[in-house]
């Protein structure tokens, strides 16, 4: 059985163009996700403005300050990288913020809207969980450790943030959709 010896492998110039195009993917991947970030610093606000649940505003206003502490999070990873913070537009959030947008335009004021808010919400933070998860995995393989730390530490609060909105959905905006429905009827 041939056995791969990995630190000839790492030595080779195969390796380190393996590796560079890998940073450079991780680098624009951060590009993209430090201008998502930004843009739902401004996104979060008119899903405030336009929810009724008082659950769902104080989850969406901590998920707010959590959001700009991502932003400098991730200018931090860019400082550790010797970078120069720059935001490349992400075409996916810009979707899903128009997504937003469009639901919140076309829903009643109340738990039907806040319920289309939900499911808004919950497609971001599914976007940027998969968006973190990869970027933790680049920076691992790169070998980035405190830049994975910091990268995780974003992880976890988006799927923090999902988990909420899942259990504000579930306790109770969903079922009084449902009731509106039916009065509706």
């Amino acid at each position: 059985m041939k056995t791969t010896d990995r630190s000839s492998k790492k030595k080779s110039p195969e390796y380190a163009m393996e590796e560079s195009s890998l940073r450079k993917l991780f680098e624009d991947e951060l590009k993209d996700m430090y201008w998502a970030e930004k843009a739902l610093t401004k996104a979060l606000p008119k899903m405030i403005k336009n929810a009724t649940s008082d659950e769902l505003i104080e989850a969406i206003e901590n998920h707010l300050e959590e959001t700009e502490g991502h932003v400098q999070k991730v200018e931090q990873v860019f400082e550790l990288l010797n970078k120069k913070a720059q935001a490349k537009k992400c075409e996916a959030m810009d979707g899903l913020i128009k997504e937003a947008e469009e639901i919140m335009k076309n829903c009643d004021k109340g738990a039907m809207c806040d319920a289309g808010i939900i499911s808004a919400g919950q497609k971001v933070e599914h976007y940027e969980i998969a968006s973190y998860g990869s970027l933790c995995t680049f920076a691992q393989i790169l070998g980035l450790t405190e830049i994975r730390n910091l990268l995780e530490e974003i992880l976890d609060q988006e799927k923090s943030a999902d988990e909420k909105l899942t259990e504000i959905a579930e306790s109770t905006i969903n079922l009084e959709a449902v009731e509106v429905e039916s009065e509706q009827m």
